[in-house]
C-alpha cells in the first residue's frame, strides 16, 4: 500500500532541514510517511552529496565572531566556501552562528578542528595522568594500555571540534552540521581555524 504524503507534511520537513520539495517528498514517501526516518535519510544524501564536494577550492567565506549573552565568552571562526555569492547569504550566516555558539558553549571546549589537530603534548599529559589513577594501580600492564587506549581515544573525540556532538541537537555532530550545509547550499565549505576567548582562562 502506497502512503500519501501531504503537502503539509513535504513543507513541514523542508522547513525543518532546508532540503528542496522533491528530496523531502522522495524521503517521507521512502520511509511511509516518517518524519524522523525521512530526516536520516536526507541527512544521510547530505553526507554523501558533501563528500563528493570536498576536493573542491574554498578561496571565499567569511570571519564571524559571537560574544556570549554573559559577555565572559568570545569566539572567532573562519568558514571557507567557493563564492562569495554562498558567503553572503543567511544560510552561510546561520552556519558561521551556529559554530561560534557551539565552540562558545560545548564542554569540554574544543582544542583543534580535527583529530589529527590535537596537540600531542595534550595527549600524552592526559595518558600520565590516566596511566597513574588509582583505578589502574592494580591491574596488569596490558589491561592498563587497552583501558587507557580506548580512554584517550575518547578524550581525543571529545576536543576535536568536527567530531563533538552539535550542542543544537546532539543526534548530529559539527562535522554532519557542516556537510548538511554543504548539501543544502551546493559548495564546499571547510572550518579553517577558530579561537575561543574566555575571562578567567589564560
Amino acid at each position: 500500500m502506497t502512503t500519501t504524503i501531504s503537502a503539509k507534511a513535504v513543507f513541514a520537513l523542508r522547513a525543518q532541514t532546508g532540503a528542496g520539495m522533491m528530496d523531502c517528498k522522495k524521503a517521507l514517501t521512502e520511509s511511509g510517511g516518517d518524519e524522523q526516518k525521512a530526516m536520516e535519510l536526507l541527512r544521510q544524501k547530505g553526507i554523501k552529496t558533501a563528500d563528493k564536494k570536498a576536493d573542491r577550492s574554498t578561496s571565499e567565506g567569511r570571519v564571524f565572531s559571537y560574544i556570549h549573552h554573559n559577555q565572559r565568552v568570545g569566539v572567532m571562526v573562519q568558514i571557507a566556501c567557493e563564492t562569495d555569492f554562498v558567503s553572503r547569504g543567511d544560510d552561510f550566516e546561520a552556519l558561521c552562528s551556529d559554530i561560534c555558539m557551539h565552540i562558545a558553549a560545548t564542554v569540554p571546549s574544543p582544542v583543534s578542528i580535527s583529530i589529527g589537530e590535537v596537540p600531542s603534548e595534550l595527549i600524552e599529559e592526559e595518558r600520565r595522568i590516566l596511566l597513574g589513577s588509582e583505578d589502574m594501580a592494580n591491574k596488569p600492564d596490558e589491561i592498563k594500555e587497552k583501558i587507557v587506549d580506548g580512554r584517550i581515544d575518547k578524550f581525543i573525540k571529545e576536543r576535536a571540534l568536527l567530531e563533538q556532538e552539535f550542542v543544537k541537537d546532539p543526534s548530529m555532530t559539527v562535522a554532519d552540521r557542516l556537510k548538511a550545509s554543504i548539501a543544502k547550499l551546493g559548495e564546499n565549505m571547510k572550518i579553517v581555524k577558530f579561537a575561543r576567548f574566555e575571562l578567567g582562562s589564560e
